[in-house]
């Protein structure tokens, strides 16, 4: 989920979910080129399992989804399932369940910033594998005379909206980091048959968490700061997301179990 770059020769490295061939937008090899409107969009979503969130985005997906941190960054996460690129969320029409808070990463796609050092500026790109992207699409990306139709300029507003957020949410990171707030949590599933059985306590996950011990032990006048701010009401959508493990382990049981059915059938 590493940021893209670009390198001195124009083309696009690092690697970032769901972006398979990210090109700079530019009408010499986009001019004609739009999106479709399609039934089902997120389709390209269905490997995502779990997804970036920004941090003003928490009491939103705390509501559908287990918010985790991962890695030495402490990367926040919106969990959308249990195995890797399955997301239990997304619809075999490519639509989200309803209810489900879909994140800003998704919803930006198949647009995206990539940093350019040489420049220091940052250029939008945009996935050239999304199956969306066509000639004469419905929201074409440039007017006849070159310039950014109105459907890309929102585009653009929206990816800088985001790239914002993103920085607010780094500095959220590096806050609880400096408070020493993250611990490692486990979230477990002991499995229970149809006649009662029950099995061994299964590890579903491992990622870092804000330890409430911690948080509470904080002085008051830092409570009351962080209240202010806005940072203690995203941490605790954070710890109340926790709970959302149990929704998921129940979607999985019942996915299974269909699977079953249909095979034995």
């Amino acid at each position: 989920m590493a940021d893209t770059k670009l390198t001195p020769g124009g083309e696009i490295s690092g690697n970032v979910l769901f972006y398979s061939r990210p090109e700079p937008l530019s009408p010499d090899m986009h001019k004609g080129l739009g999106v479709k409107r399609m039934d089902g969009p997120f389709g390209f979503a269905k490997t995502g399992h779990a997804v970036p969130l920004a941090v003003t985005e928490f009491s939103l997906a705390a509501i559908s989804s287990p918010i985790i941190f991962v890695g030495e960054d402490k990367l926040p996460l919106a969990v959308m399932g249990l195995n890797a690129e399955e997301n239990l969320y997304l619809r075999d029409d490519g639509l989200f369940d309803a209810g489900v808070y879909v994140p800003a990463y998704i919803r930006r796609y198949p647009f995206v910033f990539a940093n350019d050092a040489a420049a220091g500026q940052m250029i939008l790109c945009i996935d050239r594998a999304a199956e969306f992207i066509v000639e004469g699409g419905d929201m074409a990306f440039f007017n006849a005379d070159n310039t950014p139709t109105e459907y890309t300029q929102n585009c653009i507003e929206f990816c800088n909206n985001y790239e914002v957020e993103r920085q607010r949410t780094t500095n959220f990171v590096q806050m609880l980091k400096d408070l020493d707030l993250f611990e490692l949590k486990t979230a477990t599933h002991t499995p229970a048959t149809f006649d009662g059985q029950v099995g061994e306590t299964q590890v579903i996950a491992e990622f870092f968490g804000v330890s409430e011990e911690k948080l509470n032990a904080l002085p008051a006048d830092k409570l009351i700061e962080m209240r202010d701010n806005g940072a203690l009401m995203q941490i605790y959508a954070h710890l109340i997301s926790l709970s959302g493990w149990d929704k998921l382990i129940a979607l999985q049981v019942y996915k299974n179990f269909v699977a079953t059915q249909a095979a034995n059938a």
